[in-house]
Parts: structure tokens; C-alpha cells; sequence
């Protein structure tokens, strides 16, 4: 379904005088802040939607699909995030994951994303499950496994995912492992990094010069005893190891509880090791849920951590790093929830570009921690939304996403149109 820039428009103008109202009080509060320059960065500011995410996801339980409408194949998918990019103006790009979406026809598949405006962001590999017709399995590891074919064929599988993205202009692989063991005993730790880097460095050794790795790392599950890259210094470990083009991947559910996961993302930028996000939220461990639902302050603080350091290096926080949305809706339309997460996502990011970085800086190097604080919690209180709308109204998206979604019946377009399908993958 594509949403034409006249519904939009018109969506626009029954808004309008209510943004202005908001947007014009925000202005006189921030005054002494150059927000032009900010709101260019919120427009240029793009979080990729993973291919897995455009239908219902799961629990080990079982999984309750919506009314209908999931997209059917990668074609359909690509659909379904240039109809968020329409919406919210910062989704623009896709990142897919083999074999879920293998490509057949990689010129065609580029020539459709970007009629939506959309570039195909990081690879993702799968040696976590086993696929149909492999000749061998996963069940006691890929790339660390005691069994060398069984880590040839998790490496070969590597390199295909890279070809695939090189046919449709990515530049990023995402390696997630769900290696590791269950029970004491079970493998020789310094064996399993071995065999693990062993095999990192033979797929490192097939990227192309312009391309990065991202190793991503999960303190448990599906082992719950060990995890071969269990956390960011065991990633950070492997990336350094492997080389310039190696980086850490954060998803932020992938910690134990209460992990501080600003002082990880500020330590890993020093390093110049970090490479990109995943984003969601937790309440208790990897929960897949809705970024910013839970903890947005937390959300709200990594940001800041992120723009302090990206600033102090010189980088650009659009480029430089990988951005991307990796959730499980499990009785949330997908897209709704989608919405909401780049939403969030862009709100603590708005935050952290208006902190008073000298009067923190001067806060810290007279140890005030309460003036410190209050810098921090004042920002974080102050209402932004209106500045993230002027940034979509600008980019030419909706001033209120979800509510031009639900306007225009968008679901019930898609089912009407696709059927009551469960979507590719999940």
C-alpha cells in the first residue's frame, strides 16, 4: 500500500495550528539553543527496520498473529517499511536476514526500495536455527562447534549472506550467535573462542575493503549456562582481534539486569569500537519490547553518552554508526509498534542533542553531582515531541504517524489486499 503525499498534506493541515501552538512555546523555551541545527539532525537521522519485524512476533508459548495483512515476501516487506518512511520520514532503510529473505533478483529489489526511499542496511546471518535441506546441525554450536564441517558450513553461509549484500548495496554484516552451552562441562571455553574466532576471521577475510562487521553479543539464551560472545568485552575482544572493520554491536536487550549499558556504549565509542544498535526494551531479560515503553529514561541516557562521544570524535551521528529497531510485537499491530519505537528512539535522541554540555562538563569537574543531575532530569522533562514533529513535517511525513495510520485504515487495506497471511521468517 503506498500513502500519497496528498494524504499526508491533508493530514498535515488538520494538525497544523495545534503543532504551530506547541512548536512556537517550545521555541520561546529553547531559545538560547540553536534548534535549526538539531531539527537537520533529527531529518537526517535514519533507524533501519528489520525485515523480521513487519509481522507478528512470538513467545516460546506460541505466537497470536494479528487480524491479517503481514507481508508475504521480501517484496512486500520492502512495501511495508517505505509506508513507514512515509509516515515518520526516518526509516529509511531495510535490513534483511538470510535465509528468511534470500534475494532473487538483487537489481529489481534495489530498484523498489528506492522508489520508497530506502537503501538495505546491515546483512544478518542465521546459523541459530537449524534450515531445511543443511547438511548438518546446529544444536551444539556453528562456528564454535567441535565439528569442523559443521563450521564450514556456518562460515560458507557467511560469506553467502555478504554476497547477497554486496548485490543489493549494503555494506554491513551482523553476526549473532546463539552459541554456547547449557550445562557445566558441556565444552572447553577457550576452545569455543577459538574455534569462534577462527571462523569470524575466515568470513572477516571475505568482506569487502568498504565493509563492516558487526558482532553482536547476549548474555544467555537459548544456552543458559554459557554464551561464546555473551558480552561486550568478549565482543570487543573478537572485533579487535578481527580487525579495523571489525565493531561491537549493542542490542540493548542483550544484558543481565541493571547492566550500565551508557558507560558500555561510552567506553566502547572511546575505543572506536562501536559499531551500531539494536533497539528495543526490557523489563526483565531480552523482552523484544516496544523501544523507550519501559525504561526511557535509561534510553534517554545512552544517547546522551552517544552524542557526547560521536561529538567529542568528530563523527556523524547519522552515518556513522548503525541504527536499527529489533522488536517482537506480540499484541501490537507491527507497524503501530514500529511507529512507536522510531518515535522514542528520535525523542531521547532530541534530548541528548539540547543537553547544556558545558554546564555538565563544568558540573562534573567541580563534582556537583546535584547540578549534574539536574541538568541531565531538566532535559529529559522537557516535552520534545513537537520538535520531532517539526522535523517529520519538514522531512515531508506525518505530524502524527499512528493517527494517519489509523485514519486511513491501513491494517485493514493490507488484509484486504494480502489476505490473513503470517508474515516470512518469524
Amino acid at each position: 500500500m503506498n500513502i500519497e503525499q496528498n494524504q499526508i498534506e491533508k493530514h498535515n493541515d488538520s494538525l497544523l495550528t495545534t503543532h504551530q501552538r506547541k512548536f512556537a512555546f517550545l521555541q520561546e523555551e529553547w531559545e538560547h539553543v540553536d534548534l535549526e541545527s538539531v531539527i537537520q539532525k533529527l531529518v537526517d537521522f535514519q533507524i533501519a527496520i528489520p525485515s523480521w519485524a513487519l509481522g507478528t512476533g512470538g513467545t516460546r508459548f506460541g505466537r497470536f498473529a494479528i487480524a491479517g495483512g503481514e507481508p508475504r515476501n521480501i517484496e512486500e516487506k520492502i512495501e511495508d517499511v517505505g509506508l513507514l518512511h512515509a509516515l515518520n520520514g526516518s526509516s529509511g532503510a531495510i535490513s534483511l536476514h538470510i535465509p528468511w529473505d534470500i534475494p532473487q533478483n538483487a537489481e529489481q529489489l534495489r530498484q523498489l526500495a528506492s522508489g520508497y526511499g530506502l537503501k538495505f542496511d546491515a546483512m544478518n546471518s542465521n546459523t541459530f536455527q537449524d534450515q531445511a535441506g543443511s547438511a548438518h546441525s546446529y544444536k551444539f554450536g556453528s562456528l564454535q562447534n567441535i565439528n569442523k564441517d559443521v563450521r564450514k558450513q556456518a562460515i560458507e553461509h557467511n560469506i553467502e549472506v555478504i554476497k547477497h549484500g554486496i548485490a543489493l548495496g549494503s555494506e554491513a554484516l551482523t553476526v549473532w550467535l546463539a552459541d554456547g552451552s547449557c550445562f557445566p562441562g558441556q565444552l572447553n571455553f577457550r576452545r569455543a573462542f577459538e574455534n569462534t574466532l577462527e571462523s569470524l576471521q575466515e568470513i572477516y577475510s571475505a568482506l569487502p575493503e568498504d565493509w563492516k562487521m558487526f558482532v553482536e553479543y547476549k548474555a544467555f539464551e537459548p544456552n543458559f549456562y554459557s554464551t561464546t560472545v555473551g558480552d561486550w568485552g568478549q565482543s570487543l575482544l573478537y572485533a579487535s582481534k578481527l580487525g579495523k572493520k571489525a565493531y561491537t554491536l549493542v542490542d540493548l536487550g542483550h544484558h543481565l539486569p541493571n547492566a550500565n549499558i551508557e558507560q558500555i556504549v561510552a567506553l566502547l565509542l572511546m575505543e572506536g569500537k562501536l559499531g551500531g544498535f539494536h533497539f528495543n526494551d526490557s523489563k526483565y531479560g531480552d523482552d523484544d519490547l516496544t523501544a523507550g515503553s519501559i525504561k526511557p529514561y535509561q534510553l534517554f541516557l545512552i544517547f546522551n553518552e552517544l552524542v557526547e562521544g560521536m561529538d567529542a570524535k568528530g563523527m556523524n551521528h547519522a552515518r556513522d554508526l548503525g541504527w536499527m529497531i529489533d522488536a517482537s510485537h506480540n499484541v501490537k499491530d507491527p507497524l503501530e509498534d514500529l511507529l512507536q519505537s522510531v518515535e522514542a528512539i528520535m525523542i531521547a535522541y532530541a534530548q541528548a542533542l539540547l543537553v547544556d554540555r558545558k554546564a555538565l562538563s563544568e558540573a562534573q569537574q567541580n563534582n556537583d553531582v546535584a547540578k549534574a543531575q539536574e541538568i541531565l532530569q531538566n532535559t529529559f522533562r522537557s516535552d520534545l515531541r513537537a520538535l520531532v514533529a517539526e522535523a517529520r513535517l519538514r522531512a515531508g511525513a506525518a505530524l502524527s504517524p499512528i493517527g494517519l495510520y489509523r485514519y486511513l485504515n491501513v491494517r485493514n487495506t493490507l488484509v484486504n489486499h494480502r489476505g490473513k497471511t503470517t508474515a516470512t521468517g518469524l
